[in-house]
């Protein structure tokens, strides 16, 4: 497989001059000193008045050391959802190209297809929610731009194999995107360790699971620093704001905190496995390695309604493909998880 960078790059985004930011020009210089005339902004210091880091150095730096790549290789955005908007706006021509995505899946890899006017060819997964290679390598014509992975997966739960995630990485000439928002709850390790190894490998990533930072929105895109300088081009130049940025090198910068958190959420994840196992109207738990459970029920939009009555709030998949009947299951602290147990018991 020969990957060029220049080959999947959308026409116009090549010949596009980025919009320079007036703290983009000032990069390479120690700014502490400096005096500020240039930006149109309140003078009056009060923590905000300025515009924040467009690149997110100090963000950068720290992800940069706790996962060994470069700076240059990591994009950071509002949310992951804009770091995958992004994609499809940097490398898929709108009415021409199409991406391949793995139902039951995250559901906003449809959605920002069609945002883009790019085809979404679907290809579901197996019956034990894997990844059919052979079905996916079929369906990509020379239009084929991205095909997305969700591993840990979005709402299975289970990660996918290596061989699979391999294969296409070797056999298709556009890019892999792996979404791995819950990779922090599994034993599997990151993509990240092979980022070197295939330049169309992309890694997106999320402080909004582990991190328990939803409410700040940062998304994180890992990949060669070809695909990040394109997709540098492209970004909105104040992307991520300052509040963001502070909070996430605050939080950051607690990793025992973090993996305490992780840890009890695992913990947590293993014994509501055991309940859900002797709950008499479920009929299977799939196995796990995120920081939710979907189990298959005898009527899950029955048992759904049930446990809103009871104020406990889930999410019903049986609308998804291969998720009849399945309902999603979040960890949450002790307590919230000993009121579903209970609640469980007496339906």
């Amino acid at each position: 497989m020969k990957f060029d960078i220049n080959t999947i790059t959308r026409e116009n985004v090549k010949s596009l001059k980025p919009y320079s930011s007036a703290r983009d020009e000032f990069e390479d210089f120690d700014t502490a000193e400096m005096i500020f005339l240039d930006a149109n902004e309140n003078p009056f210091q009060n923590g905000v008045n300025r515009y924040p880091d467009p690149q997110q150095n100090s963000v950068k730096a720290i992800l940069a050391k706790n996962n060994k790549v470069k700076t240059s290789q990591i994009l950071l955005g509002n949310g992951s959802d804009e770091v995958l908007d992004l994609l499809f706006r940097a490398f898929c021509e709108p009415k021409i190209d199409n991406i391949i995505s793995l139902p039951p899946t995250y559901g906003m890899y449809s959605v920002l297809a069609n945002i883009n006017a790019v085809e979404n060819r679907e290809v579901l997964l197996s019956a034990d929610f894997q990844p059919q290679v052979d079905q996916i390598l079929d369906a990509v014509d020379e239009q084929t731009k991205i095909i997305f992975l969700c591993s840990p997966n979005n709402p299975t739960g289970n990660s996918f194999s290596d061989e699979s995630v391999v294969k296409l990485l070797q056999n298709f000439e556009g890019l892999v995107v792996i979404d791995e928002a819950y990779i922090d709850f599994s034993q599997k390790e990151s993509w990240l360790t092979e980022i070197d190894e295939y330049p169309n490998l992309i890694i997106t990533q999320t402080l909004s699971k582990a991190y328990g930072l939803a409410g700040i929105r940062l998304g994180i895109c890992y990949g060669s620093e070809a695909v990040i300088s394109v997709l540098n081009k492209i970004k909105p130049p104040y992307n991520v704001n300052e509040l963001t940025q502070q909070r996430a090198v605050s939080r950051l910068n607690d990793s025992a905190k973090i993996k305490e958190e992780i840890t009890s959420i695992i913990e947590q994840r293993e014994e509501l496995l055991k309940v859900l196992l002797q709950v008499s109207f479920v009929e299977k738990v799939y196995p796990t390695e995120a920081n939710f459970v979907l189990v298959k029920v005898d009527d899950a939009n029955k048992r759904y309604n049930q446990l809103i009555e009871k104020g406990i709030v889930i999410r019903n998949r049986t609308s998804q493909p291969l998720c009849e009947n399945c309902l999603r299951l979040t960890i949450g602290i002790p307590e919230e998880n000993a009121v579903l147990i209970k609640e469980l018991k007496l339906l």
